[in-house]
């Protein structure tokens, strides 16, 4: 698949979003785009917000690129987010192009560029998007696990 470089700098503004995220009582999950080597846009989850299932991190920005880039081809962009993409933005992902995705912690429920499938490095499609996993992982999983902790421990009493 070639070479694929990335930068720890754009996962720390990825995990940025996922911390608002978790502030603001949504998964903590954050995402950039970048392009040209900067950050074109950032989001989080704002599923709860905006009461709307289709409002995970990864497809707000990659919409977010889209209008301000005016194209839907993001060939030339890359995709930093802090859990490894569900299925319906793995597809989304596909669709609109996206060079790459740097994801930061495995989801093994949900994760389709490598955990529960490889959606993005699938043949049938006629485009793949490249993957890696695991970019500062520790920091993206704990926070995480600090959210959904708290939220059985509410449950529970």
């Amino acid at each position: 698949m070639g070479e694929r470089n990335f930068s720890f700098r754009f996962m720390e503004e990825a995990l940025k979003q996922a911390e608002m995220a978790y502030n603001e009582g949504e998964v903590p999950v954050g995402a950039v785009i970048v392009h040209d080597g900067e950050v074109l846009c950032a989001d989080h989850n704002r599923r709860e917000q905006n009461k709307d299932p289709l409002a995970h991190a990864e497809m707000l920005v990659i919409k977010q690129a889209s209008e301000l880039l005016g194209k839907r081809r993001l060939n030339d962009c890359a995709l930093y987010v802090t859990l490894e993409p569900c299925p319906m933005c793995a597809g989304a992902m596909i669709m609109s192009m996206l060079k790459e995705c740097f994801f930061g912690a495995s989801d093994p429920k949900h994760g389709c560029c490598e955990s529960l499938y490889a959606l993005c490095s699938d043949r049938a499609f006629n485009h793949n998007v490249q993957t890696l996993g695991g970019i500062m992982e520790d920091e993206c999983k704990s926070l995480l696990d600090k959210f959904f902790l708290e939220k059985r421990k509410k449950k529970s009493k």
